[in-house]
This record gives structure tokens, sequence and C-alpha cells, in this order.
């Protein structure tokens, strides 16, 4: 793993918290993007190396919903940066974690991505983002 790619924190209202976070950062929302198989709305800032990701569920049972419906508004997780998506979740696998999906799947940011079993990493959602190459 590279760095920390982005934190991503969930929230009731994308609207009202970019708001909030542009503010807060002293810097714009670049980018926002809905992810039609995840059901849910993202929104990015920069500030420095570091992102953030703000997510807002687009329907009940998605993902984040179900999350803030649980744990309320907050971190959902935190995801790292990888040079080779399979190559790592090869590696975690033969080190016993359980990986959410068995295969990459597109995400947002133009990320292919893997989550980790929060279980086995001490209750922290980790996602694994290998930046898609265009030829």
């Amino acid at each position: 793993m590279n760095k920390i790619e982005h934190i991503g924190i969930a929230v009731n209202s994308l609207e009202k918290s970019i708001d909030v976070y542009q503010k807060l950062l002293n810097t714009d929302c670049y980018k926002t993007e809905l992810v039609v198989s995840e059901l849910v709305n993202t929104a990015f800032f920069k500030t420095g190396e570091n992102k953030v990701e703000l997510l807002e569920g687009t329907a009940p049972e998605s993902a984040i919903a179900k999350f803030i419906e649980k744990k309320g508004e907050g971190i959902h997780h935190i995801a790292f940066a990888v040079d080779d998506i399979l190559a790592e979740m090869e590696r975690l696998k033969q080190e016993g974690f359980v990986l959410l999906n068995e295969q990459p799947k597109k995400g947002a940011d133009n990320k292919m991505v893997c989550f980790v079993h929060p279980k086995d990493t001490n209750g922290v959602l980790i996602e694994l983002c290998q930046e898609i190459k265009w030829i």
C-alpha cells in the first residue's frame, strides 16, 4: 500500500455537507459523482496531498444509508492507494483477511476498488484503490 488515498465520510445530505467542508477545509469541492452501482453520491475535496470523500446514499438499501442508520454520520472508511489491486487483494487473502468483493469494481474518482471486511481490521472499513489508466 502506497499512501492514504482518501478518507470517506458518510453524510445525510451532500448539499449541506459540501458547504460545511468547503468552509472547514477552505477549499472548493473539486468533483461530485454518482456511483449508480453503489447507490451513492460522492463529493471530493483536496487539501494538500490529502483527499476527503463525502458519501450520501441514494436509496435506503445503500451501504451508506444503512451505515448512517446504524452508526450516524461520520467516518465510513479509509482508502489506500495501491499499484496493483489484484496483487494486493491476493496478498491480503493469503494473510487471512476477508475481502468484501472477489473482484475489483469501478468506484468513484476513476478508481478500481475493493473493500476489506472491518471485522479483520479492528472495526475500520479499508478500501483499496487503483487509478484506472487510460491508454
